[in-house]
């Protein structure tokens, strides 16, 4: 096989390049090894740059210089986007050393870190919540800084998915027709985030759990199941009475009085 000049000079650069840092690799020359460790990363070479400060950091752990190594580990990390390893090394610099030149930029970092590996809300939210934690933190440790308004930013943006989380989970109960552990779930998710923007979808699929759960229960249980509708419905209409969703709500509160033997129009025992 026949490789043009320009092909065969790539090759020979590479096979040069990788040697040379095979051999940095190996040396016991560690002012070499945080040199050329600086250089892999301003030119992106960030895995290099990640293999040869693990080999130096512990050398210089007690010495001036460690924070400033150990924060190019943490960026060389995060500019490979390994969000999960580079929010580890950031929280590491925000916790050794609270008091450091990169103390709030880690702080900082390490939450966005977070952020970043914040799923699609049907999924868990484990790192929405840390995230969240972290920018809380970073407000109440640097109220100062520059980046209070950016943070705030993520917490309300994390904050609208952990609400739409709670949304659908409760709702998929609803859909699957498990209305009395959809009554708990809306009810969990109402108490939650009382101030969220599905309240009146939220508080009209309890109401309909509690009718659709009476409907279903056996005769004996029907009379109080369809009792706590009724104060539910009532409870409903108070907050919501321009409702959109008033003619289902009227078919609930006509078809749960008729099965209590009351009177639609004053709520009272019909003789």
């Amino acid at each position: 096989m026949k490789y043009s000049f320009a092909t065969l000079l790539i090759i020979t650069i590479l096979t040069t390049s990788c040697g040379e840092y095979e051999k940095i690799l190996k040396s016991t020359d560690y002012e070499l090894k945080k040199t050329k460790a600086r250089e892999y990363f301003e030119t992106g070479r960030y895995v290099r740059a990640t293999e040869l400060l693990s080999q130096v950091m512990p050398r210089y752990r007690a010495t001036e210089e460690a924070e400033d190594l150990a924060w190019l580990n943490a960026q060389s990390y995060y500019g490979m986007k390994d969000y999960l390893m580079a929010g580890a090394e950031y929280r590491k610099i925000s916790e050794i050393y609270p008091y450091g030149s990169h103390a709030e930029e880690a702080a900082f970092m390490s939450a966005l870190c977070d952020y970043y590996m914040s799923p699609r809300p049907t999924l868990d939210q484990t790192t929405s919540n840390s995230a969240i934690d972290g920018f809380t933190l970073f407000i109440r440790r640097f109220p100062a800084s520059t980046r209070v308004e950016e943070a705030r930013s993520f917490i309300t943006e994390l904050t609208e998915k952990l609400v739409q989380k709670s949304y659908l989970s409760a709702k998929l109960y609803y859909d699957m027709k498990q209305y009395k552990a959809a009554v708990v779930a809306l009810d969990n998710s109402l108490k939650e985030y009382p101030e969220t923007k599905y309240r009146e979808e939220l508080m009209f699929l309890k109401l309909n759990s509690l009718f659709l759960y009476a409907e279903n229960s056996v005769a004996d249980k029907q009379r109080e199941r369809f009792q706590d509708a009724l104060d539910d419905y009532f409870s409903f209409m108070e907050e919501f009475p321009e409702t959109a969703y008033s003619r289902d709500v009227t078919r609930i509160y006509q078809t749960t009085t008729r099965r209590l033997g009351l009177d639609p129009s004053n709520n009272q025992l019909i003789n």
